[in-house]
């Protein structure tokens, strides 16, 4: 059973790291031969030869669950597949009918929620069944103030509400980027086949106060239950926290509050966990034990063990549906549901058969819970304590045993928090040695019984003892090396480290334990390789609406522009830029460009100052601008030129005496970078227009002449002009342009001239982030590249959509 547990989710996570899903013929098949083998199985006496050797049978086993894996969740994605937006239909004003299908979660600009489509209005339209909607209270930009209409129909939705709604969706798409996060992966393992805006000036209307189906009843309650401990937190710092505890709702919880739970390796704490629900069902288990076993008439008919486990069951039924059902509420929902039942049928169930039995059933419910790594580290941490705890020889001390299983926890997620995440919290078993009694048997009960008996004073408690444990993970995470960092270590060393973790966590007594450190090794010492003297790599991140560039010489980093800011609590730096340099082992900026004072560029600068040390920051902002501490600060100006390890940088634009003329836009001051290495040339041109290129051109056009253009102002009609391009003569011509973006760049006539120009055209909408490795021919392993990638400039470029290309992205 154990063995084809494993199998079947070997076979889920092979295809969800598919480029292309198998055919129909393939899946009849597949399934045909996996059919065939169980029947083998269970009926050998019809295939003698069936009978043995036991590891033929073992084997074929393992690959008929591998099979069915594979079948199991390639039909699943097909049919979720097949609910889509049609392209065509992108961006264009559809009328639905639906239901609010998930409690509104406040944002900056408005609300978001899930919506049930029932029927499309429009004519001839197709929208999935399942879309997400943000209404928003202004222009989502900001160009134009708030009406009246406007903010009336903020927060009239409520879970369960049907609504005539006009709406403008597009397909999901995510920006593509090396240690990024891939939002199509995870919209399609939420059901989220659309995305998209309401259109209030459009008409809206509701149609009925409720929908009575099951799904929309919980979501009702969860939303009663937000609103309520909203209302009675209203002022307090951490309502948002006890929003979490109670219904596992965590868009409440600040930004600051997050990095201090990730930094104490407490985050597991901070939503529904396993530990949450296993209290809670302990507790109805203990309490249906006391009043059963006391009323004779009920306990002959219904032993009293079997009630509370029936007690402990529904309970834990309830708080995981109010939870909202995550993956480490359902692993251990499972597995309390195949104790409960093993219990009711009298069988002996050892931990490792509970374990697989949870694990088949929650990938055999959501086959894309392989794409979670909340998934890998709540089955990881059971595994780990089984695997460490279990075969012991007496009891060990209360003390004695929370040690060891704390131990055994974080040396044993250790392999998988560094590949998933690059870091973990090296203060982490301090803190959760604090932080589990406290937030488990005080803060959650307490939160849980004010909101569900509606007691306020029992939620004020709860919040006054959560301030208390606030109070001691703030103080250990301004200890110095509170966490570890490291560079994103190669996939295959997970398998060494994963050895040395099963070594170290051997029995008491097992001589040289300690020889499991070095399966850790690889996973430390084996470092991103760095561009030899007189090489360069650059790459063009996929930000968006938005630009950022990160240029790498031998030893020297340099980080042109910080891409948008998202909304008050996320912006570029935090979400792509500094995962992409740390998962690059880049520990240090030495240099940071800003090339001027717009929020698509500068919009993620303030994360980036504060989250990873700079040598020096030069921008067109004015010298008065609020910026972040940096070691030195200081205006961009052309003739600014240095070089470091052969590679040559120099400032073109702008012209110092331009920080005199205040009549000047942003856009004209943008500084314009170019990077010369020994086998390529890159010019980095921000959001200049034509009057700055006007300028380009009439003081040194020979200067221009580069391999590679970052196209200007995302490829807008006012810049690009014919003689500009005919200047720089690129090969490469890279466009950063956001997904459908309002402005619709870039403009079909600029793209013309370039192509025109005989130029290569990349999009990172399109393609992804762009990576390009300026080499010299002599050090390209030829045998590995593809030749058609390699220019006559010596870059070999990578779109990384291509790279990473999954099913379930679009194709353009």
């Amino acid at each position: 059973m154990i063995i084809a547990a494993l199998m079947f989710v070997f076979g889920a996570w092979v295809v969800q790291q598919m480029a292309q899903l198998p055919s129909l013929t393939w899946i009849v098949c597949a399934s045909l031969s996996a059919l065939i083998i169980f029947i083998m199985q269970a009926y050998p006496g019809f295939f003698r030869y069936f009978q043995r050797p036991k590891f033929l049978k073992i084997g074929l086993f393992s690959i008929a669950a591998f099979l069915f894996g594979v079948c199991w969740a390639s039909s699943f994605a097909v049919w979720r597949m097949s609910d889509e937006l049609p392209h065509a239909w992108e961006q264009k004003t559809i009328a639905i009918e639906g239901v609010v299908a998930s409690l509104p979660e406040a944002t900056e600009r408005g609300e978001r929620f899930r919506f049930d489509v029932e029927k499309v209005l429009t004519k001839d339209a197709i929208v999935p069944r399942h879309i997400s909607l943000n209404q928003y209270r202004a222009n989502q930009y900001g160009s134009h103030k708030e009406s009246e209409e406007d903010s009336a129909q903020l927060s009239q939705f409520h879970a369960g509400e049907r609504w005539l709604l006009s709406v403008r969706l597009k397909r999901p798409h995510s920006t593509i980027n090396p240690h990024g996060f891939d939002f199509e992966s995870w919209a399609l393992s939420e059901n989220i086949r659309a995305t998209g805006s309401i259109k209030s000036k459009a008409g809206m209307k509701k149609l009925d106060n409720f929908v009575w189906r099951p799904n929309y009843v919980i979501q009702h309650l969860r939303e009663n239950t937000q609103q309520r401990i909203a209302r009675v937190l209203a002022d307090k710092p951490y309502s948002g926290v006890i929003q979490a505890l109670v219904m596992g709702e965590d868009s409440q919880i600040s930004v600051d509050d997050w990095q201090v739970f990730l930094r104490t390796g407490t985050t597991h704490l901070m939503s529904i966990s396993g530990l949450h629900i296993t209290m809670l069902s302990g507790l109805a288990f203990g309490l249906m034990s006391f009043f059963w076993r006391r009323m004779p008439k009920l306990a002959t008919r219904v032993p009293t063990r079997k009630a509370a486990v029936l007690a402990g069951a529904l309970t834990a039924l309830a708080y995981a549906l109010i939870a909202g059902f995550s993956v480490p509420t359902q692993r251990t929902f499972y597995m309390l549901m195949v104790f409960a039942i093993a219990l009711w049928s009298g069988r002996q169930l050892v931990i490792t058969q509970v374990l697989a039995l949870a694990l088949w059933i929650v990938v055999l419910l959501d086959p894309w819970a392989v794409n979670a790594p909340g998934f890998w580290l709540s089955f990881g941490a059971v595994a780990m304590l089984a695997y460490a705890l279990s075969g012991r020889i007496g009891q060990a001390h209360w003390l004695k045993a929370a040690l060891q299983t704390q131990w055994a926890v974080t040396i044993g997620m250790l392999p998988l928090l560094l590949i998933m995440f690059n870091q973990t919290s090296i203060i982490s078993p301090i803190a959760n040695a604090f932080a589990i009694p406290l937030i488990s048997f005080v803060v959650t009960p307490l939160a849980l019984l004010g909101s569900f008996l509606n007691i306020d004073w029992l939620l004020q408690m709860s919040h006054k003892a959560l301030e208390v444990c606030m109070f001691v993970l703030n103080w250990l995470n301004q200890l110095p090396m509170a966490i570890w960092q490291q560079h994103s270590p190669p996939t295959w060393t997970l398998f060494p480290a994963l050895f040395g973790v099963l070594w170290i966590l051997l029995p008491r007594g097992f001589p040289m334990r300690w020889l499991g450190l070095i399966g850790f090794l690889p996973m430390l010492l084996i470092v991103p390789v760095r561009p030899a003297l007189g090489d360069m790599k650059v790459t063009v991140l996929d930000v968006g609406q938005g630009l950022s560039v990160v240029v790498q010489t031998a030893k020297h980093n340099l980080l042109y522009d910080a891409g948008p800011k998202f909304n008050a609590q996320s912006d570029a730096g935090s979400r792509i830029i500094v995962p992409f340099l740390r998962g690059e082992g880049v520990s240090r900026l030495d240099g940071f460009i800003v090339s001027h004072d717009d929020i698509d560029h500068s919009g993620g600068m303030s994360s980036i100052l504060t989250l990873m040390p700079v040598t020096w920051l030069a921008s067109s902002m004015p010298a008065d601008a609020d910026i972040p501490a940096a070691q030195k600060k200081m205006q961009c100006f052309a003739g600014q030129a240095w070089a470091w390890d052969g590679v040559h940088f120099e400032v073109l634009h702008p012209g110092f005496e331009s920080y005199d003329d205040a009549t000047l836009k942003d856009n004209y001051r943008s500084c314009v970078l170019k990077v010369t290495s020994q086998s390529g040339s890159v010019l980095i041109t921000g959001d200049i227009e034509k009057d700055a290129e006007r300028d380009l051109l009439s003081l040194n056009p020979d200067a221009l002449k580069s391999d590679v253009i970052i196209v200007p102002h995302h490829g807008s009609k006012t810049s690009s002009t014919p003689g500009f391009i005919e200047a720089v003569s690129p090969s490469i011509s890279i466009f950063t342009p956001g997904y459908l973006n309002r402005y619709k760049h870039p403009r079909p006539e600029v793209i013309e001239r370039y192509q025109a120009a005989n130029s290569l055209l990349y999009r990172s909408d399109y393609n992804g982030a762009i990576e390009m490795r300026f080499i010299n021919h002599s050090q390209i392993n030829h045998s590995e590249v593809n030749q058609d990638e390699i220019t006559q400039s010596k870059i070999y470029l990578l779109s990384w959509r291509d790279q990473y290309k999954r099913y379930w992205q679009s194709t353009f």
